[in-house]
């Protein structure tokens, strides 16, 4: 293959030059063109979406699009610019006059803004329209928005504005209120494939489609990124593009491998697993990667068990696909979103570890061991039925260590031990929270007794189960407290819940509403009332009970009055 010395990368080479040529912007393409063809255009567009989907290529497309005048130089704005006038030409390279291309990170301070809103002042020198398109607008200062703020809301008639932005949450809402918002999407692997496809045909270079679906996968809905890769794998695969090469180049586990892996894994194999990773590893896999494609292929599986029709993916192979249709019919949905939070988590840690290698290993017998537990569902029902599984400690059920991984199997009874509390002699039985609490201070538990009056917004109970809603100063960790105590005191499991339902009044609460009605009651005494018309000022500070057999008698309370100074 001949290789000009002016070669241009893919990236600009093959970048859009019409509506038409955008790859994956149907929504954006169709409200622009009607836009256009109706002459109802906005006087501001932001355009907004990840790093090369066609943000800054949409908005040079649009000022040509405004700006056209045909190879006849008679046209008007179109939907479909020439390529051939001298205003196409002079915008598509960036030297026309009146198209004024701004990037906001090195233009930041309101002293740029305001000199080109001086320029908004004079109409285009040679174009139909002037445009301003500003690249990451959100990089601007707070003071250069404001000075932007009039003049976009109200611009001169032959002025148009154009914003791209990545990150949209930074740009002030009064700008985006003046403003046609467009969200350019992430573009599926299956055009991004179709789309690298057309391109090797025309640059006459011998691809495997396994090896673009991977390209495609990588650039993650980014066209620029995946021309960049794809240029990166034809400079370096000496005019070919193979799948192997390119799991190379980007370190990517060979799926077939992966689904080997997740095999192992769910049958507790350690060794094979650890074996297989160390494969992986030793061709160039990263060990993110790796857990990353676990993951996939975890969120995968879960959606083919809800929705079989799911299982036709492109992207993976025909065996690959029956290997993973066959697991997602024999593994339970309690045991896939296990496996999923178990990577996720494995994520993160391998992300921070000295030794990426290392930390993804401790993950991998991590999802060995806990394969073959019992659902949590399954546990559960065994304990609120109080015939527990025998389990054993990690430790005792494996064998002892040897120099290598031989031999050593995840088994289904390596549970962490389950701690068992002894029914006491005289157990307590509890019939509501105030039972509770009042056990709690019997048992000198003082901190635990005030969470549970004022803390604990009750919504049921019922013996053995108790459901409450959490106030803003409840503890996280209330709930299992409550659960371990009940359990110790009573000696029979108690399921506590906290739920999004609103409950009723805390004890203390209604401890406050009891005390604020007796007040008010005791205000009719009539020895009450008289002191406090005597006194001005006076008020009931405290009430104490002169009998307890009489309490339910307002006349036989004790008062004490308190007189404000």
């Amino acid at each position: 293959m001949t290789v000009s010395a002016n070669y241009r990368v893919l990236a600009r080479k093959y970048r859009p030059a019409s509506f038409s040529d955008l790859v994956g912007q149907e929504a954006l393409v169709r409200t622009l063109k009607n836009a256009i063809e109706s002459g109802r255009l906005a006087q501001a567009y932001i355009l907004t979406g990840i790093r090369g989907v066609g943000k800054t290529t949409s908005a040079r497309i649009i000022a040509r699009a405004l700006n056209c005048i045909g190879p006849d130089g008679n046209g008007g704005m179109t939907t479909e610019p020439c390529g051939v006038c001298e205003h196409c030409k002079a915008i598509a390279e960036g030297r026309h006059i009146d198209v004024v291309e701004i990037d906001a990170a090195s233009n930041t301070g309101v002293d740029n803004i305001r000199e080109l809103i001086e320029t908004t002042r004079y109409n285009p020198t040679s174009a139909r329209f002037k445009v301003y398109i500003i690249d990451e607008v959100h990089m601007l200062s707070k003071g250069a928005f404001n000075a932007l703020l009039k003049t976009l809301e109200e611009p001169p008639e032959r002025v148009k504005f154009i914003f791209a932005t990545t990150e949209i949450r930074k740009v002030p809402t009064t700008i985006l209120s003046r403003c046609q918002r467009f969200d350019l999407r992430r573009v599926e692997p299956e055009l991004l494939t179709a789309h690298f496809k057309n391109i090797v045909e025309k640059e006459q270079v011998d691809a495997e489609e396994e090896a673009l679906k991977l390209i495609a996968k990588a650039a993650d809905g980014s066209v620029r990124d995946g021309l960049s890769l794809l240029d990166q794998a034809i400079a370096h695969g000496g005019g070919a593009v193979t799948a192997d090469y390119v799991r190379e180049m980007i370190g990517l586990a060979d799926r077939s491998a992966v689904v080997s892996l997740f095999e192992e894994l769910n049958k507790g194999n350690i060794k094979e697993a650890l074996d297989l990773f160390n494969k992986q590893y030793a061709v160039g896999a990263d060990p993110v990667i790796v857990l990353q494609d676990l993951l996939d292929l975890t969120h995968w599986i879960t959606r083919v068990k809800i929705a079989p029709e799911l299982a036709d993916d492109p992207s993976m192979a025909q065996n690959e696909r029956e290997r993973a249709e066959a697991m997602s019919k024999g593994l339970s949905m309690g045991v896939l979103t296990r496996t999923w939070q178990l990577l996720l988590k494995g994520i993160s840690e391998t992300m921070t570890a000295p030794s990426a290698k290392q930390a993804a290993e401790m993950v991998l017998i991590r999802l060995a061991y806990a394969a073959e537990l019992p659902p949590p569902a399954d546990l559960v029902k065994s304990l609120r039925s109080g015939n527990a599984p025998a389990v054993q400690s990690v430790a005792s059920a494996t064998p002892a260590p040897s120099g290598n991984w031989g031999g050593v199997k995840a088994v289904s009874n390596a549970l962490p031990a389950v701690q068992s509390f002894a029914k006491p002699a005289e157990a307590p039985v509890f019939d509501s929270l105030a039972d509770i609490v009042a056990y709690a201070y019997k048992k000198k538990e003082m901190l635990f007794a005030f969470h549970l009056e004022k803390c604990v917004s009750l919504v049921s109970f019922e013996q053995g189960r108790i459901e409450f809603y959490p106030t803003e100063e409840t503890p996280a960790s209330l709930a299992m407290e409550m659960s371990q105590k009940l359990q110790e005191w009573t000696g029979k499991p108690w399921l506590v819940s906290v739920v999004g339902k609103q409950g009723g009044q805390t004890l203390y609460q209604e401890a406050k509403a009891k005390e604020e009605n007796l007040r008010r009651e005791m205000t009719k005494n009539p020895l009450v009332a008289t002191v406090i018309r005597l006194f001005p000022g006076a008020k009931i500070d405290t009430i104490r009970m002169q009998k307890d057999e009489e309490a339910d008698n307002p006349d036989t309370f004790e008062t004490e009055t308190e007189e404000d100074e």
